[in-house]
Protein backbone atom coordinates (compact mmCIF):
# COMPACT_ATOMS: atom_id res chain seq x y z
CA UNK A 1 0.00 0.00 0.00
CA UNK A 2 1.40 3.13 -0.95
CA UNK A 3 1.73 5.98 2.31
CA UNK A 4 0.98 9.76 1.41
CA UNK A 5 2.97 12.41 3.85
CA UNK A 6 0.10 14.97 4.24
CA UNK A 7 -1.60 16.76 6.47
CA UNK A 8 -5.78 17.72 6.03
CA UNK A 9 -5.38 21.70 4.58
CA UNK A 10 -2.63 20.52 2.26
CA UNK A 11 -4.61 21.12 -1.59
CA UNK A 12 -1.87 19.24 -2.92
CA UNK A 13 -2.18 16.18 -0.91
CA UNK A 14 -5.85 16.44 -1.23
CA UNK A 15 -5.65 16.45 -4.82
CA UNK A 16 -3.17 12.66 -5.05
CA UNK A 17 -5.97 11.66 -2.34
CA UNK A 18 -9.17 12.26 -4.91
CA UNK A 19 -7.00 11.27 -7.84
CA UNK A 20 -6.04 8.01 -5.97
CA UNK A 21 -9.65 7.27 -4.79
CA UNK A 22 -10.82 7.51 -8.31
CA UNK A 23 -8.26 5.40 -9.32
CA UNK A 24 -9.22 2.78 -6.70
CA UNK A 25 -5.77 3.22 -5.18
CA UNK A 26 -5.22 2.20 -2.03
CA UNK A 27 -3.52 4.73 0.42
CA UNK A 28 -2.53 5.37 4.13
CA UNK A 29 -2.02 8.44 5.24
CA UNK A 30 0.77 9.98 7.37
CA UNK A 31 -0.39 13.46 9.07
CA UNK A 32 2.66 15.16 8.29
CA UNK A 33 3.49 19.29 9.04
CA UNK A 34 6.12 20.38 6.72
CA UNK A 35 6.82 23.49 8.74
CA UNK A 36 8.34 21.37 11.51
CA UNK A 37 11.06 20.40 9.29
CA UNK A 38 11.51 17.23 10.66
CA UNK A 39 14.72 15.41 9.22
CA UNK A 40 12.87 11.96 8.74
CA UNK A 41 10.56 13.80 6.31
CA UNK A 42 13.59 16.03 5.28
CA UNK A 43 15.08 12.80 3.70
CA UNK A 44 12.06 11.73 1.97
CA UNK A 45 11.42 15.17 0.00
CA UNK A 46 14.12 17.46 0.53
CA UNK A 47 12.17 20.84 -0.53
CA UNK A 48 10.03 20.07 2.50
CA UNK A 49 6.59 20.12 0.98
CA UNK A 50 3.63 17.93 1.39
CA UNK A 51 2.33 15.59 -0.54
CA UNK A 52 5.51 12.76 -0.54
CA UNK A 53 4.32 9.67 -1.90
CA UNK A 54 6.04 6.01 -0.74
CA UNK A 55 5.88 2.71 -1.61
CA UNK A 56 8.62 0.24 -0.45
CA UNK A 57 11.72 1.54 -2.30
CA UNK A 58 9.72 4.51 -4.51
CA UNK A 59 9.23 7.81 -3.39
CA UNK A 60 7.72 10.30 -5.05
CA UNK A 61 7.22 14.13 -4.26
CA UNK A 62 5.48 16.98 -6.01
CA UNK A 63 2.07 16.65 -7.04
CA UNK A 64 2.41 16.74 -10.84
CA UNK A 65 4.78 14.42 -10.79
CA UNK A 66 2.84 12.18 -8.79
CA UNK A 67 0.04 12.79 -10.23
CA UNK A 68 1.21 11.79 -13.98
CA UNK A 69 3.23 8.75 -12.06
CA UNK A 70 -0.33 7.27 -11.20
CA UNK A 71 -2.03 8.37 -14.85
CA UNK A 72 0.84 6.47 -16.61
CA UNK A 73 1.20 3.16 -14.11
CA UNK A 74 -2.90 2.83 -13.09
CA UNK A 75 -4.77 2.04 -15.90
CA UNK A 76 -8.34 2.29 -14.35
CA UNK A 77 -10.08 5.52 -15.06
CA UNK A 78 -7.93 7.75 -17.10
CA UNK A 79 -7.87 11.29 -15.85
CA UNK A 80 -6.12 13.58 -18.62
CA UNK A 81 -8.23 13.24 -21.53
CA UNK A 82 -8.21 11.31 -24.90
CA UNK A 83 -5.79 12.50 -27.32
CA UNK A 84 -2.92 15.37 -27.41
CA UNK A 85 -5.34 18.52 -27.25
CA UNK A 86 -7.18 17.15 -24.16
CA UNK A 87 -4.35 16.22 -22.33
CA UNK A 88 -2.72 19.81 -22.97
CA UNK A 89 -6.06 21.50 -21.81
CA UNK A 90 -5.66 19.28 -18.99
CA UNK A 91 -2.90 20.36 -17.98
CA UNK A 92 -3.37 24.10 -18.58
CA UNK A 93 -5.76 23.65 -16.20
CA UNK A 94 -3.95 21.96 -13.53
CA UNK A 95 -1.19 24.57 -13.51
CA UNK A 96 -3.61 27.10 -13.71
CA UNK A 97 -5.52 25.69 -10.29
CA UNK A 98 -2.00 24.64 -8.79
CA UNK A 99 -0.03 27.71 -9.53
CA UNK A 100 -2.61 31.07 -9.70
CA UNK A 101 -5.29 29.84 -7.36
CA UNK A 102 -3.14 28.60 -4.98
CA UNK A 103 -0.03 31.12 -4.72
CA UNK A 104 -3.18 34.05 -4.90
CA UNK A 105 -6.20 32.68 -3.11
CA UNK A 106 -5.02 29.90 -0.54
CA UNK A 107 -1.51 30.39 0.18
CA UNK A 108 -2.66 33.98 1.78
CA UNK A 109 -5.44 32.21 3.78
CA UNK A 110 -3.23 29.11 4.68
CA UNK A 111 -0.92 32.34 6.25
CA UNK A 112 -3.63 33.96 8.19
CA UNK A 113 -6.07 31.49 9.15
CA UNK A 114 -4.13 28.18 9.71
CA UNK A 115 -0.76 28.85 9.98
CA UNK A 116 -1.16 31.91 12.57
CA UNK A 117 -3.85 30.97 14.57
CA UNK A 118 -2.49 27.42 14.94
CA UNK A 119 1.22 27.84 14.94
CA UNK A 120 2.77 31.17 15.38
CA UNK A 121 -0.28 32.05 17.92
CA UNK A 122 -0.33 35.38 16.22
CA UNK A 123 -3.41 37.51 14.73
CA UNK A 124 -4.46 36.99 11.36
CA UNK A 125 -4.28 40.68 9.37
CA UNK A 126 -7.52 41.43 7.59
CA UNK A 127 -6.57 43.22 4.58
CA UNK A 128 -4.60 40.19 3.75
CA UNK A 129 -7.55 38.43 3.88
CA UNK A 130 -9.80 40.69 1.72
CA UNK A 131 -7.12 40.18 -0.51
CA UNK A 132 -7.07 36.63 -1.27
CA UNK A 133 -11.09 36.84 -1.06
CA UNK A 134 -10.97 39.20 -3.75
CA UNK A 135 -8.52 37.30 -5.82
CA UNK A 136 -10.97 33.42 -5.30
CA UNK A 137 -14.03 36.16 -6.83
CA UNK A 138 -12.00 36.55 -10.37
CA UNK A 139 -11.08 33.11 -10.36
CA UNK A 140 -14.51 31.85 -9.60
CA UNK A 141 -15.35 33.96 -12.40
CA UNK A 142 -13.27 32.16 -14.88
CA UNK A 143 -14.50 29.22 -13.84
CA UNK A 144 -17.55 29.98 -13.79
CA UNK A 145 -16.86 31.09 -17.88
CA UNK A 146 -15.60 27.92 -18.18
CA UNK A 147 -18.38 26.06 -17.45
CA UNK A 148 -21.05 27.81 -18.96
CA UNK A 149 -19.26 26.19 -22.36
CA UNK A 150 -18.34 22.90 -20.65
CA UNK A 151 -19.48 19.85 -18.90
CA UNK A 152 -16.15 19.67 -16.58
CA UNK A 153 -13.33 21.97 -16.26
CA UNK A 154 -11.08 20.65 -19.07
CA UNK A 155 -13.90 19.41 -21.96
CA UNK A 156 -16.97 17.20 -21.60
CA UNK A 157 -15.28 14.56 -19.58
CA UNK A 158 -14.22 15.00 -15.44
CA UNK A 159 -10.61 14.56 -15.39
CA UNK A 160 -7.51 16.03 -13.65
CA UNK A 161 -8.41 19.48 -13.78
CA UNK A 162 -11.66 18.59 -11.73
CA UNK A 163 -9.49 17.42 -9.30
CA UNK A 164 -6.69 19.69 -8.87
CA UNK A 165 -9.36 22.86 -8.68
CA UNK A 166 -11.39 20.81 -6.33
CA UNK A 167 -8.57 20.19 -4.19
CA UNK A 168 -7.48 23.63 -4.30
CA UNK A 169 -11.62 25.63 -3.61
CA UNK A 170 -11.88 22.81 -0.99
CA UNK A 171 -9.13 24.39 0.98
CA UNK A 172 -9.60 27.82 0.36
CA UNK A 173 -13.29 27.23 1.34
CA UNK A 174 -12.80 25.27 4.47
CA UNK A 175 -10.97 28.72 5.50
CA UNK A 176 -13.33 31.10 4.55
CA UNK A 177 -11.87 32.45 1.50
CA UNK A 178 -14.83 32.21 -0.84
CA UNK A 179 -18.13 33.46 -1.18
CA UNK A 180 -20.57 31.66 -3.44
CA UNK A 181 -22.68 34.12 -4.55
CA UNK A 182 -23.35 35.12 -8.24
CA UNK A 183 -21.23 31.92 -8.83
CA UNK A 184 -23.79 29.63 -9.65
CA UNK A 185 -21.93 27.70 -12.70
CA UNK A 186 -19.20 27.10 -10.40
CA UNK A 187 -21.75 25.71 -7.32
CA UNK A 188 -23.16 23.41 -9.56
CA UNK A 189 -19.99 22.19 -10.54
CA UNK A 190 -18.66 21.88 -7.02
CA UNK A 191 -21.98 20.11 -5.62
CA UNK A 192 -21.48 17.51 -8.09
CA UNK A 193 -17.30 17.51 -6.94
CA UNK A 194 -19.19 17.35 -3.07
CA UNK A 195 -21.48 14.45 -3.58
CA UNK A 196 -18.42 12.10 -5.31
CA UNK A 197 -18.15 9.10 -2.70
CA UNK A 198 -14.42 9.25 -3.91
CA UNK A 199 -14.11 13.40 -2.29
CA UNK A 200 -16.91 12.97 0.64
CA UNK A 201 -14.13 11.78 2.88
CA UNK A 202 -11.91 14.84 2.58
CA UNK A 203 -15.04 16.95 3.72
CA UNK A 204 -15.18 14.74 6.44
CA UNK A 205 -11.58 15.23 8.00
CA UNK A 206 -10.76 18.93 9.96
CA UNK A 207 -7.88 20.65 10.92
CA UNK A 208 -7.56 20.46 14.83
CA UNK A 209 -8.21 23.81 16.37
CA UNK A 210 -9.81 25.22 13.38
CA UNK A 211 -13.49 24.35 12.22
CA UNK A 212 -14.57 25.42 9.12
CA UNK A 213 -17.55 27.21 8.35
CA UNK A 214 -21.48 25.20 8.81
CA UNK A 215 -21.53 25.01 4.60
CA UNK A 216 -18.05 23.45 4.19
CA UNK A 217 -19.70 19.73 3.80
CA UNK A 218 -23.05 20.31 2.76
CA UNK A 219 -24.37 19.36 -0.61
CA UNK A 220 -27.05 22.32 -0.68
CA UNK A 221 -24.76 25.23 0.13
Amino acid sequence: MWILHQYPLCPFSRKIRFQCAEKGVAVECVREHPWERRDAFLLLNPAGQTPVFVQGAVTLSDSTAIAEYLEETVERTPLYGAGAEARAETRRMCAWVDQKFYSEVVVPLLAERMFKRLVTRGQPDAATIRGAQRAAEGHLDYLDYLLEHRRWLSGPAFGLADVAAAAQVSVADYLGGIDWDGHEETRTWYSAIKSRPTFRPLLAERMEGLPPPAHYDKLDF
